[in-house]
């Protein structure tokens, strides 16, 4: 595994071959190891390894990167050779700005450094191939006992990624994760679960098999009700599979190219006044990267308020062209925010660590049942796509686990439904939501979100399963 002495070390190397006027290298090493499972019996295990320099070099802003997955001398001097040749035949970029010092990627006031995450956990990355089948053993055993069949994954991983630069500029960050994506298959239903963590000490295997079993059993002889607008009680996975469609307009380059839906938007009440969302890379059930891919400190940003759409992100480039933009008078001071991809790029930035606000009143989703005079328990959601981007209607389908709500109490798996639905909408009309919990989904990227339960969802159809 890499180590930021030895990639210290490389770029030092790499700075000796390059004629560039600057050059920066973006490291990024893994070890992944997966045991996967299908017909209650392990049929996979994998494990890989690998490190990758990304070097990119620029000429008055003529700039262009080349990748190696190897440190020797030829291998670098080849890479940087190819960035230089790559970058030497682009057209200048007359917004490319300076590569940043160490002082100005930190945010730093008087010298003080922020603090670095603590996100590797020796016992995640410690898991053995017999640890993750002893766990994938008592899922099966959980399968047996409902009569069910089981399919899945237990993965656990170490990553590092840095970032150096000809300026000093020299990020490091470590990490590990478990992961568990359990399905539960009956004969005409199914359920499913899936959680993540840097620290597997907080995944608990049994309770999301015995979680997943018991939608498969509960779902069984699915009923199917005519389509139409339903208050719904979205899970967590849900929630965060079907909200990740807007966050890539949360870009103030996606607000310069005309293509957000928060175009003549920010500023204005979007959603319920109990929606607040940030980014926050430091939230306690976060996971990732504390710096972007300029190496810029990332930067807790309220972007919605009571509703109210209050700001987007920021990359270093995007920030300068948005301080000469109609948009400068409307979010008041624009400064980068740590969110920018590697350069050159042409999608600018985008906030990757979402948390939403704490409700007031908290309710369990089993309180949103019980409160529910008839409506639909939606487990998860997926193939989702977009139909309309400005209005951000989306489409897709309810899976493994939707049920009929009556009277307060869940009383039988439906068929599953598609959808077509508006996301401003939707978070316009939250009733209640939950505590929040770190998600995973298939859909969108893991987010601190909570359940929600939103009247007026729009079903449009009832598939055949």
């Amino acid at each position: 595994m890499l180590t930021r002495e030895k990639a210290a070390d490389v770029f030092d190397r790499v700075r000796r071959f390059s004629s560039a006027d600057e050059v920066e290298a973006i490291f990024t090493g893994s070890r992944f190891a997966l045991t996967r499972f299908a017909n209650n019996t392990i049929h996979q295990n994998v494990e890989e390894e690998n490190s990758v320099i990304s070097i990119r070099t620029n000429f008055a802003g003529r700039t262009a990167r080349a990748t190696a997955n190897q440190f020797d001398h030829e291998s670098l001097r080849r890479a940087v050779e190819a960035s230089e040749n790559l970058a030497r035949v682009q057209a200048p970029d007359p917004d490319l700005l300076p590569m940043p010092d160490a002082q100005e990627a930190d945010g730093m006031t008087g010298g003080t450094p922020v603090a670095p995450l603590c996100r590797f956990f020796e016992q995640t990355a410690a898991i053995t191939p017999a640890d993750r089948a002893e766990v994938v053993k008592s899922i099966v055993s959980v399968a047996g006992t409902h009569k069910l069949t089981t399919a899945g994954i237990y993965s656990n991983s170490e990553s590092e990624e840095g970032i150096f630069n000809c300026r000093g500029l020299a990020n490091w960050h470590r990490q590990t994760l478990a992961e568990i994506s359990i399905t539960m298959l009956a004969d005409d239903s199914s359920g499913w679960q899936k959680a993540n963590s840097p620290d597997v000490r907080n995944l608990d295997p049994a309770w999301l098999a015995e979680t997943a079993a018991r939608k498969a059993v509960e779902s069984a002889h699915p009923r199917e009700i005519a389509p139409g607008k339903y208050t719904v009680i979205l899970e967590p996975a849900a929630v965060l599979d079907i909200v990740g469609f807007m966050f890539w307009d949360y870009s103030g380059v996606a607000i310069l190219d005309q293509r957000s839906f928060l175009n003549d938007r920010i500023g204005t009440r979007l959603f319920g006044e109990n929606i607040n969302i940030c980014d926050d890379v430091a939230h306690s059930l976060q996971a990732g990267s504390p710096f972007d891919g300029e190496g810029m400190r990332r930067q807790r940003v309220e972007l919605v308020e009571n509703g109210v759409v209050k700001r987007v992100v920021y990359a270093r480039g995007t920030a300068q062209k948005m301080k000469k933009s109609e948009y400068a008078a409307k979010v008041g001071p624009i400064e980068p925010t740590g969110h920018g991809f590697p350069l050159p790029n042409e999608v600018g930035e985008m906030p990757m660590n979402i948390v939403f606000g704490v409700p007031e009143n908290p309710r369990s989703v089993e309180n949103m049942i019980a409160s529910t005079e008839r409506g639909v328990l939606v487990t998860r959601l997926w193939y989702i796509r977009e139909v309309d981007p400005y209005e951000k209607i989306v489409t897709g389908m309810t899976r493994d686990g939707t049920f009929l709500v009556e009277n307060g109490k869940v009383q039988c798996g439906l068929r599953n439904f598609r959808f077509n639905q508006s996301l401003i909408s939707m978070l316009s009309n939250v009733e209640a939501m939950s505590a929040v919990v770190r998600a995973s989904g298939e859909e969108s990227f893991d987010m601190v979100v909570p359940a929600m339960k939103v009247r007026e969802f729009n079903f449009t159809e009832a598939t055949k399963f």
